[in-house]
């Protein structure tokens, strides 16, 4: 296949960036090396996948702002029209969460995970560079120099499973490892992007977590998304292949935004998905002015319903926000109310 000239420059550059991360994760010096392989990881996906968007003729500058789409918007249109598989947009998607968290603030990563995702990245990197561009990327690395750990890598679910142990041991009184204890832990929830496309990682999220581990809670309570992660593993030492995949039927129960009372397992996330409505918007939907809206509310106990109503803290900001059965609520009770006699009373 021949490239086209921006196709090839940000192939090579995707492949730089590839090497500069496999020879950091092989390094002696331990200095900024998480960070320095979650990076340039990163930066080697990104650029691969804005060359397949170039090489087939996609956009990939922004028509406002004249600058380049970012990462997520790259792996959206790849996954849409450029054959991306979810499996491979997962990986990417992971350690794209983990960068962040490094860059922005700081992330601890377990030997083995970091392993064996650098591993399953280059899976879905030389997969997806042979399909869309024709090159291999053994043409440009020699897989003896592929990660190489000296440890034997294990199953997914005993990697996390180990860690999730180790973070309690790490929160045990008196240890005072607490820093690292929410760095491993906002580690995990990066990975949940293996199987999900919206992951954000929230102080608030950690701290939730961080609670429910020091009360007992188990892994498949405070990580349901993880447990339904599995991997398949082809070779051995540096022909080693690894997969990450999803258990077909969620072995755990998973709570959403519907049952925010379940603190362990409700990322902020969901439940911004479920409490998407505000005061505003809400006596919009349902045809009233916001006074009369806030009249209704009051009547039917709506903003005392954990089901209708969730309160958002930004610093010393606090915004009640709205589901939809908030609005299903008052929409099924109008017919059967005087507003006007509420009012009435109300101002009285």
């Amino acid at each position: 296949m021949k490239l086209v000239r921006d196709a090839r420059t940000l192939k090579t550059k995707a492949i730089e960036s590839l090497r500069t991360a496999m020879t950091s994760f092989n390094s002696y010096d331990d200095t900024g090396r998480i960070t320095t392989v979650l990076m340039h990881s990163q930066h080697a996906c990104e650029m691969l996948l804005k060359a397949v968007l170039v090489q087939g003729k996609a956009k990939v500058f922004d028509k406002d702002s004249g600058k380049s789409i970012g990462f997520e918007k790259c792996l959206g249109q790849c996954r849409s029209h450029h054959d991306l598989t979810a499996d491979e947009a997962g990986i990417m998607r992971a350690i794209d969460a983990q960068r962040d968290a490094a860059q922005h603030w700081f992330v601890f990563v377990s030997e083995d995970l970091l392993y064996m995702q650098l591993r399953a990245l280059i899976t879905a990197f030389d997969a997806y560079l042979k399909r869309k561009l024709d090159v291999a990327l053994q043409e440009h690395i020699p897989p003896r120099v592929l990660p190489i750990s000296t440890k034997p890598p294990g199953d997914f679910e005993f990697l996390v499973d180990k860690e999730f142990k180790y973070v309690n041991e790490l929160l045990h009184p008196g240890r005072r490892a607490r820093d690292e204890a929410r760095a491993r832990i906002r580690a995990m929830l990066a990975m949940e992007a293996i199987v999900t496309d919206e992951v954000e990682i929230s102080e608030r999220d950690i701290a939730r977590i961080e609670k429910a581990m020091r009360g007992g809670a188990e892994f498949t309570a405070v990580f349901p998304r993880l447990a339904t992660v599995g991997t398949t593993t082809e070779g051995e030492g540096v022909n080693m292949v690894v997969h990450f995949t999803k258990k077909q039927g969620a072995p755990v129960h998973y709570v959403g935004g519907d049952d925010p009372a379940a603190a362990a397992a409700v990322r902020e996330v969901d439940l911004r998905k479920k409490f998407h409505l505000q005061r505003n918007e809400l006596s919009t939907k349902v045809g009233l002015s916001p006074p009369k809206a806030k009249v209704l509310r009051d009547h039917l106990g709506i903003d005392d319903d954990p089901s209708c109503c969730h309160v958002f803290e930004f610093g010393a900001q606090k915004i009640p926000c709205f589901s939809d059965n908030a609005r299903r609520r008052m929409e099924e009770a109008l017919p059967n109310i005087d507003i006007a006699e509420l009012w009435a009373n109300r101002k009285g």
